[in-house]
C-alpha cells in the first residue's frame, strides 16, 4: 500500500514543507517535510534551496523506501486511512515496529490504541502540546477515517501566517519570545506583526516570507535554547528573564585551584556553546562582523 494524497497533505499539516534547509531544535540540518541526511534521499546543508516540486519528489521517494514498506510489515491488512495515519506516525518517530498501540489496533481494541498511542507525546522528556494534538488526530484517522481541517491559508491583516498546527498558547510563547528579544510584535495578540517575524528571518538568515513556519519556530527554538544555557554574567549571548542560566562551576573544588580551573571551564563551555549555537552566534555578530557571521552559518 502507498501513502495516498490526503495523508500526505495530513503528515504535512503537522510537518510542514520548509524550501531552504535550516537547522532544527537539535540542531540538525532539515529540508522539505522534516527531512534530515538520515532519510537516505537527501543530505541538506547551508543554503540549500529546493522546490516545492523537488520537495515533494523527496517526500515520496523517503515513503517508498524508507516509510511504507516498514508500516506494510507492521500493519498487514490495513486500511487506506489507518495507513495514513500509521505513516504520520511512523515518519514522526520512527517506532511503529516497537509501538504497543499497534498490536491494539491488531486486536481491534480502539480504545487502547488510542490509549496507548497518546503516550507518544513527549519531547526532551516533557510533554509537547504539539505531539498531544498530533497523537489524537492520528488515532482520530486511524479510527474515525477523519483527515481532519486544513489550516486557514489566511492571516488577520498585518500578523504572519502561521503554517502548522499550533495552538493559542504556542503563538503566543512564539510572540513573547520574540518580543523578548527585541522584536516589535504589535499590539494585536491573536499573533504576531508579519514585519516582527521578517526581520527575525533577516536577521538569521532564513527565508523572508513572514511565515511562522517550521524553519522559523526552529530557529526561534535554538535561540531560546543558546540563551537558557548561556554562562552567568555572560557567554554566548545574554541571559535574562525566565531564562536564567544556572552556575555550572563545581562547588567542592579546593579554594586554590577555584579561579584558575573556573576560567577553564568557562572557556570550555563558552566555546562549546558558541560552536553548538553558531547559527544564533552569527545572527548576533552579523552587524559588527558580517564575514565571521558568513563563516559561521557556511559550516555545516
Amino acid at each position: 500500500m502507498r501513502t495516498s494524497e490526503r495523508g500526505i497533505a495530513f503528515n504535512e499539516r503537522f510537518e510542514g514543507v520548509v524550501l531552504r534547509a535550516y537547522r532544527d531544535p537539535v540542531g540538525i540540518w532539515t529540508i522539505g517535510a522534516g527531512l534530515t541526511a538520515a532519510s537516505g534521499v537527501v543530505d541538506p546543508g547551508p543554503g540549500m534551496v529546493i522546490t516545492a516540486e523537488e520537495a515533494s519528489r523527496l517526500m515520496a521517494e523517503a515513503l517508498r523506501t524508507r516509510y511504507e514498506p516498514v508500516v506494510n510489515r507492521a500493519m498487514p491488512g490495513a486500511a487506506q486511512h489507518e495507513f495514513d495515519g500509521a505513516i504520520s506516525f511512523h515518519w514522526n518517530t520512527g517506532a511503529i515496529e516497537r509501538a504497543s498501540w499497534v498490536p491494539a489496533w491488531a486486536s481491534g481494541n480502539m480504545a487502547a490504541m488510542r490509549e496507548r498511542l497518546a503516550r507518544w507525546n513527549k519531547g526532551g522528556g516533557k510533554v509537547l502540546p504539539g505531539l498531544v494534538r498530533r497523537r489524537k488526530a492520528e488515532a482520530d484517522l486511524i479510527q474515525y477515517r477523519d483527515y481532519g481541517v486544513p489550516l486557514r491559508a489566511k492571516a488577520p491583516r498585518g500578523l504572519a501566517r502561521v503554517t502548522l498546527d499550533l495552538s493559542r498558547d504556542e503563538v503566543r510563547a512564539a510572540r513573547d519570545a520574540l518580543k523578548a528579544r527585541g522584536y516589535a510584535v504589535g499590539e494585536d495578540t491573536r499573533g504576531i506583526a508579519i514585519d516582527a517575524v521578517r526581520a527575525f528571518q533577516t536577521d538569521h538568515d532564513l527565508t523572508v516570507d513572514g511565515i511562522l513556519g517550521r524553519a522559523t519556530l526552529s530557529t526561534l527554538q535554538r535561540s531560546i535554547d543558546a540563551r537558557g544555557k548561556s554562562l552567568v554574567g555572560g557567554g554566548l549571548v545574554a541571559g535574562g528573564g525566565a531564562e536564567t542560566a544556572t552556575n555550572v562551576l563545581p562547588h567542592d573544588l579546593p579554594l586554590a585551584w577555584t579561579g584558575p580551573v573556573a576560567l577553564a571551564l568557562g572557556g570550555l563551555l563558552v566555546a562549546y556553546l558558541a560552536w553548538t549555537y553558531r547559527d544564533i552566534l552569527a545572527a548576533k555578530l552579523q552587524a559588527r562582523l558580517p564575514r565571521v557571521a558568513a563563516f559561521l552559518r557556511s559550516i555545516k
